[in-house]
């Protein structure tokens, strides 16, 4: 069924595939900020967004070593310390996500140096009109897939901010070739013998997902579970190493009986030691109790390149499960009859 182009494109009708695949050239994205912003005396950094549009955040707290605690809020409320030492950055894509709203006008309150980022909608509004440094981010058509776009332009933001050095948005931008080069081994062309999301996708259908990462790859792992959500409209859920060993681990072993589940983990060469003798051990107690996992070795010499890899290849691997599924991957119907059910 995978490999059969015809029926993919009958399914795909808005083409996620193709936009997935394109998503390398987010990273070569440029953005610019005002130069009177050179802000002095962060103390702290905050960024609401809900969504994919905190995605940034899960990365860069796992790629770089930022000199400021930094804490992403997925709340209508924001935290007691939030003050005029505060980067607030309000995240949203559609501009519009009401959580980051509210959180915006309480960092306002709080006299917090307010960044947005977001496409267009009501936030860029209130950036114009009150003339809060913004990055408008570029019209995607399908916004889940701006995840990398937002990156770079949460990165931009942080180097102008002085948090974060100039060589790891080069990074970044150096990077969009050499995800692109993988990229093409996953694409729909490629039949399934040679193609791992395919792969990946078989093992998968017909049971709920659960994604696993050390602290490293666990924005990774958490990508895979909310593209499992929207594209796949599949149950996932996601964990992180060490954590799951205190806990989750013994779940395991008793309910219930029939493990109707696919169990993902995502162990990179670049974790702990310890972290991935965890993994280790894990599988071989739990061998009988639990599905067997498959095992995701991300490929890449740096941390970004694995973080990169890894995401890429959850994104290509739920569109191939959605296709499995019979279903059409773009609609989020449900999530836009949400919204629209608050507001009655």
């Amino acid at each position: 069924m995978l490999d059969d182009l015809k029926y993919i494109h009958e399914k795909d009708v808005q083409d996620a595939l193709g936009v997935n695949e394109k998503q390398w050239q987010q990273l070569q994205e440029a953005f610019t900020l005002p130069d009177a912003f050179s802000p002095d005396g962060i103390q702290n950094i905050v960024l609401a967004g809900m969504g994919g549009s905190a995605l940034s955040a899960n990365f860069v707290r796992a790629w770089l070593e930022l000199p400021v605690p930094f804490e992403t809020i997925r709340d209508y409320d924001i935290p007691a310390y939030v003050g005029n030492n505060t980067l607030f950055v309000a995240s949203s894509y559609s501009g519009n996500t009401e959580e980051t709203i509210s959180a915006l006008e309480q960092a306002a309150q709080r006299e917090a140096l307010i960044v947005v980022i977001a496409a267009g909608g009501r936030l860029i509004d209130i950036a114009k009109k009150r003339d809060y440094p913004y990055l408008q981010l570029p019209l995607i058509s399908q916004p889940r897939y701006a995840a990398l776009v937002s990156l770079k332009a949460f990165t931009t933001l942080l180097v102008a901010a002085k948090v974060a050095n100039k060589e790891s948005l080069e990074e970044l931008t150096n990077s969009a070739e050499w995800l692109r080069d993988r990229i093409q081994s996953w694409v729909p062309t490629v039949p399934t013998k040679d193609n791992q999301a395919k792969q990946l996708a078989q093992e998968i259908i017909g049971k709920s997902v659960v994604v696993y990462g050390g602290p490293k790859m666990y924005p990774a792992a958490y990508k895979w579970k909310i593209s499992f959500n929207e594209n796949a409209k599949h149950v996932a859920w996601v964990n992180q190493y060490p954590e799951f060993n205190h806990n989750e681990f013994i779940g395991w072993t008793k309910q219930p009986v029939d493990k109707p589940y696919a169990v993902i983990d995502i162990r990179s060469s670049l974790e702990h030691a310890r972290t991935q003798k965890r993994f280790e051990v894990s599988e071989r107690l739990l061998s009988g109790q639990r599905p067997a996992p498959l095992v995701v070795t991300p490929q890449g010499e740096t941390l970004l390149q694995q973080l990169l890899w890894a995401i890429a290849l959850g994104d290509f691997t739920s569109l191939y499960v959605a296709l499995l599924n019979g279903i059409n991957p773009t609609p989020v119907d449900l999530i836009e009859t949400f919204k629209k059910s608050l507001d009655e």
